[in-house]
């Protein structure tokens, strides 16, 4: 791992990581995006047939019941134990987080409120690259569950034998997904986005991906809503003299097992960085002059996940302004959190952590507002409307006003 300063060029370029956009990608994502538009399945099983070597015929686009069925053959009881644990705690977080419709009445016979409604359908895309990856099904699925969205699909690129892991299957079955379908990158997110005759349009899609997949979300935003635009997942450790350097080193490289994750120790601790420099993790070593500029660190990283090891961690935990999600104390790696803690992995990366959330019920959620006025009320603003709207050359709306007293004038 390289040793940077707060203040070099190295440090600059992983602040502003986020704008380093791929215009090749772009436009190749662009092209994909359009000719799944116009060309539906056609173009998403030419494309699986190009990226991923399968040749789907359009009824193989849709898993089937007896892969299903087949799926649970090819798992063991301790992957059952093991979701079981993941599911109760997921589950569990998320419940906290649900959200009603509301509304307000004064005495003039004003009701204000927020009618809340789950969104209607959502596509779920989960990588399969080098390896599946089942937790991202129910960190996923289940805040969706929790908010009350009546449809929920997943996507997934098809293996060379023309399947899905069994084990995203059998998660998918077990939390009664509506429908799994085969495909990956910029041509599944553009089936969800437009619908296919073989898979559905969904009004949101959500989950990461490669490089190809962010883009093409950022794309199709508009079409439909999308979560956020993820890049190559995360790590920030903030550690000195007191964290135990095999726990530091073990969290890094923990990082690097991830296609591009980038580790990056913070800390003010010289002997550590010079122990930690040996480790063969992907990324860097910040070092700070004290607590306080490692705070500051941080909050310009604004990391994905960040892990707090020093001593007395919540004096940290109130300044931190900007992490996906934040590991207090020296026994919370960030593995806890990407398999069974309960808060969904998915999370903002690539500097997102300013404006962005983890997936949260509310992502599957919208609002109406309700307003309803009687006779008294729409008197008593009557003036401060007509003066604002005649400021603007809205004549109609003021007339619109005037016409329930009885008058134009």
């Amino acid at each position: 791992m390289k040793i940077i300063k707060p203040s070099s060029k190295k440090f600059i370029k992983l602040f502003h990581r986020f704008t380093n956009r791929n215009h090749r990608i772009e436009e190749k994502v662009g092209r994909i995006l359009e000719d799944v538009k116009n060309n539906g399945d056609e173009a998403v099983i030419r494309y699986t047939r190009k990226f991923d070597k399968v040749k789907l015929s359009p009824r193989e686009l849709k898993v089937t019941e007896g892969e299903i069925n087949a799926a649970y053959q090819n798992i063991s009881p301790e992957f059952v134990q093991a979701l079981k644990v993941a599911v109760e705690n997921v589950n569990r977080f998320y419940r906290k987080q649900t959200k009603r419709s509301w509304k307000i009445m004064n005495e003039d016979g004003v009701i204000l409120g927020e009618k809340v409604r789950p969104l209607e359908s959502v596509g779920i895309y989960i990588p399969s690259g080098t390896v599946p990856l089942p937790s991202t099904v129910y960190m996923t699925v289940l805040p969706a569950k929790l908010a009350g969205v009546e449809k929920i699909y997943l996507i997934t690129p098809p293996n060379k034998f023309k399947s899905v892991d069994p084990h995203i299957l059998a998660v998918a079955n077990l939390l009664k997904v509506d429908g799994v379908y085969k495909a990956g990158g910029a041509q599944a997110i553009g089936a969800f986005a437009f619908g296919t005759r073989s898979i559905p349009r969904v009004d949101k899609i959500i989950g990461p991906g490669n490089a190809y997949v962010a883009e093409a979300k950022r794309q199709v935003f508009g079409y439909c809503d999308i979560d956020m635009v993820a890049g190559p997942t995360e790590v920030v450790v903030f550690a000195n003299d007191y964290s135990d350097p095999d726990f530091v080193a073990a969290d890094l490289l923990a990082q690097s097992e991830h296609h591009m994750g980038t580790a990056i120790l913070v800390t003010t601790s010289k002997r550590l960085a010079k122990i930690i420099q040996k480790v063969p993790a992907r990324g860097y070593i910040v070092v700070v002059k004290n607590l306080k500029q490692g705070v500051d660190v941080i909050n310009q990283i604004a990391p994905e996940h960040l892990q707090i090891m020093v001593k007395n961690p919540q004096r940290i935990l109130k300044d931190v302004k900007h992490a996906g999600a934040i590991f207090v104390g020296s026994f919370t790696p960030a593995a806890v959190g990407d398999y069974v803690a309960g808060p969904s992995h998915v999370l903002p990366t690539n500097g997102t952590a300013r404006f962005f959330s983890g997936i949260c019920v509310q992502d599957f959620l919208k609002s109406s507002h309700i307003i309803s006025y009687s006779r008294r009320a729409l008197e008593k603003v009557r003036g401060p409307l007509e003066y604002l709207a005649n400021l603007e050359g809205l004549t109609k709306h003021v007339e619109s006003v005037r016409i329930r007293f009885g008058n134009s004038k």
